[in-house]
């Protein structure tokens, strides 16, 4: 087990509490692996009835995977071709995969920061999801900004928000909050900072099998306090700019949009990488007609087609590494990017029988 992340059960509650309060608890394999370990066995144990995730800091819930780790590991061999890195992602997507399938609660308290792959590990499915937002919650799926794509399964939750909003979050990787995430159906639950420690009160004192009738009770009187949604207010524009017919053509309509959103929407796209950007759309088309299962085997395609390009490489160096906030990307220009560049990374890795993935069902 990881050292980051603790195990305990409460009143037949399972409660896994993120504990890397210096990395905003950012993944590594050791905790994948703790994660996984633990929603195994408690998933065939009678005496567990609940799963609750948490963090031990009011900061973040979790910032993403280590993307230090990925640029370390992906420098160490040409294309990208670690091993860890593979183990990381294959059973990173095989633990969203579990989660979204859980056959209990899980409960994800979604406070401070979740991006990336902390999304990947709060978004429990309609059968099985309990997630709560805070007035601390800051919600992206940044990944476009570092050169890569949404992933974690974001291909499929992402193009289930309404109308363009997936499209919106994914080109721009800007960040949103509690209200927003309600509103994309990202969220369940609203609880405020000053309710969080009746809230942890009531999940130690509920029984498991109570616990998701009892959140949803504590929590519901607490909804209209997250106010309303910025996007629901620019839903409109939102669809219209973004279901345009290339990545292209989204910022042209940006441009001729004066207002402040437009505008920070534009400005966001144009610091991210052109050929990701173009990628993340394609993706986002394609997981709009696809299940769970094959949106994660085509996001595990594509990050091992991005660490042979080097884009998140690039990104990562710029953004964390040097921190020069120079990437180079490559092409540097939308207008460079061409349609059998995007192809490639949709081109199999993998024969589908060897494919890392192929053991998840729909």
């Amino acid at each position: 087990m990881s050292a980051y992340v603790h195990t305990r059960v409460s009143n037949g509650t399972g409660i896994i509490t993120l504990d890397r309060p210096k990395a905003l608890n950012s993944l590594s394999l050791d905790m994948v692996r703790a994660l996984s370990a633990a929603l195994l066995a408690w998933r065939g144990d009678a005496a567990i009835a609940a799963v609750v995730i948490r963090s031990s800091s009011e900061k973040a819930l979790c910032a993403g995977g280590d993307i230090r780790f990925f640029y370390e590991a992906g420098q160490q061999t040409p294309q990208g071709g670690s091993a860890l890195l593979e183990d990381f992602f294959t059973e990173e997507y095989a633990l969203n995969h579990l989660i979204h399938f859980y056959p209990k609660p899980y409960i994800a308290v979604m406070d401070g920061v979740v991006m990336g792959g902390g999304m990947g590990i709060a978004q429990g499915g309609p059968d099985c999801g309990v997630r709560i937002v805070t007035n601390r919650t800051k919600m992206a799926m940044p990944e476009v900004n570092i050169g890569l794509f949404p992933d974690v399964g974001g291909s499929h939750f992402l193009s289930h928000a309404p109308g363009q909003l997936g499209m919106y979050l994914g080109l721009t990787g800007l960040t949103v909050g509690a209200a927003d995430a309600l509103y994309l159906g990202l969220a369940d639950h609203y609880v405020p900072d000053r309710e969080m420690p009746a809230l942890a009160a009531l999940i130690d004192a509920t029984p498991g099998a109570q616990l998701r009738a009892a959140i949803e009770a504590f929590a519901a009187p607490l909804r209209v306090q997250a106010g309303g949604s910025d996007l629901e207010a620019q839903r409109a524009l939102i669809d219209r700019h973004f279901a345009a017919a290339s990545v292209a053509a989204v910022m042209d309509a940006l441009r001729g949009d004066a207002s402040d959103f437009a505008q920070k929407a534009l400005r966001a796209m144009e610091q991210r990488s052109p050929l990701m950007m173009c990628v993340t759309r394609e993706l986002l088309k394609r997981g709009a007609a696809l299940g769970v299962a094959d949106c994660l085997r085509l996001e595990r395609n594509l990050v091992r087609r991005n660490f042979e390009h080097g884009e998140v490489l690039e990104g990562v160096r710029a953004l964390v590494i040097d921190k020069d906030n120079q990437p180079r990307w490559n092409p540097p220009a939308l207008a460079e990017v061409r349609a059998e560049d995007v192809a490639r990374f949709f081109e199999p890795a993998w024969p589908e029988h060897a494919h890392p993935l192929r053991h998840l069902t729909p």
